[in-house]
C-alpha cells in the first residue's frame, strides 16, 4: 500500500489547492446532491450525506454551497438529474482502473473517458473486468504524532477495525464498510484526530510499474481525475515512492 499511500497524499494536497481555486466544489456538490437524492436530506440518518458534508467541510466549502446542494438533491432550486455510472479499464503496464462517475449526460462522460484512455495508452474494458480485483473498505488515516501505535491498535480492534498499517508519517486503519462509522466514532470519543476518512476500493494485489509506463499511467490517472464528472479513480498500481515524488513536483 506504500505507493498508494504516497499517491493518496499527493492527491489530497492537490485537491486542497484546487479547493482554494474552487475547482473541486462541483464534484463535492454533486456527491452531496446524489447522497441527498438517495437517502434524504438529514445527515443524522443518511451516512453517505454525512460523509459528503464532512468531506466538503474539509476542503472549506462554504455552508451556503452545502445547503444549496442539499436543496438541489431534494429537487429544489433547479436540481439536475444525476446518474451514477462506473467505467473499467486498463492503463499502461496492464494496471486495472475503476472509475466512479456522477453525470447528467452519460454519452458525454463515456466519450470523454474513452478519449482520455486513448490519449494515454490505456483502454476501456467491459463491466466486471476489474471490479473483482478490488475490495470495498473503509480507510481512515491518523497522523503518527497523534497517538502511539499500540494504543491505537487496541482502540481500533475493539471498535471493529480489520487492520492497521504503518506508513512513514501516518497510520492507515482499514475497516469493513459496515464498521467504518463506528471506528470513526470511537476515535473521536478518544480525542484522536482523523486526518482523512473515506469508503474506498483497495486492490487485492498490485502491479509493479516503473519508468515510462509509470509516467504514462500517472498522466492517465491525473487526466481522469481532472474530468468534472469523475468522482473517484481506483487503481492497483505499485509505483516506487521516489518515482511518485519526482513526478509530483
Amino acid at each position: 500500500m506504500s505507493g498508494h499511500s504516497k499517491w493518496a497524499s499527493i492527491k489530497h494536497k492537490k485537491m486542497a489547492m484546487d479547493a482554494r481555486r474552487g475547482k473541486i466544489f462541483t464534484k463535492l456538490m454533486r456527491e452531496i446532491m446524489m447522497a441527498t437524492k438517495m437517502g434524504g436530506p438529514n445527515p443524522d440518518v443518511n451516512p453517505r450525506l454525512r460523509m459528503a458534508i464532512e468531506r466538503a467541510k474539509s476542503f472549506n466549502m462554504p455552508n451556503e454551497n452545502i445547503q444549496r446542494a442539499i436543496k438541489k438533491g431534494c429537487g429544489e432550486e433547479g436540481g439536475v438529474a444525476l446518474e451514477q455510472v462506473s467505467y473499467e479499464g486498463y492503463g499502461p503496464g496492464g494496471v486495472a482502473i475503476y472509475i466512479e462517475v456522477l453525470t447528467d449526460n452519460k454519452n458525454r462522460s463515456a466519450a470523454e473517458i474513452r478519449s482520455i484512455f486513448s490519449r494515454h495508452n490505456g483502454n476501456l474494458a467491459g463491466a466486471g473486468s476489474v471490479t473483482w480485483m478490488f475490495d470495498r473498505k473503509g480507510l481512515i488515516t491518523v497522523k503518527k504524532d497523534a497517538v502511539d501505535e499500540d494504543t491505537l491498535l487496541g482502540i481500533i480492534l475493539e471498535a471493529g477495525a480489520e487492520d492497521l498499517k504503518t506508513e512513514s508519517d501516518r497510520y492507515e486503519i482499514i475497516t469493513k464498510p459496515e464498521n467504518f462509522e463506528n471506528v470513526k466514532k470511537i476515535l473521536k470519543e478518544k480525542n484522536i484526530p482523523i486526518e482523512n476518512s473515506s469508503l474506498t476500493l483497495l486492490p487485492k494485489n498490485t502491479v509493479r510499474v516503473e519508468g515510462k509506463e509509470a509516467e504514462q499511467l500517472l498522466k492517465l490517472l491525473d487526466s481522469l481525475e481532472e474530468c468534472e464528472d469523475v468522482q473517484a479513480v481506483y487503481s492497483n498500481f505499485d509505483i516506487p515512492d521516489e518515482i511518485l515524488e519526482s513526478m509530483s513536483k
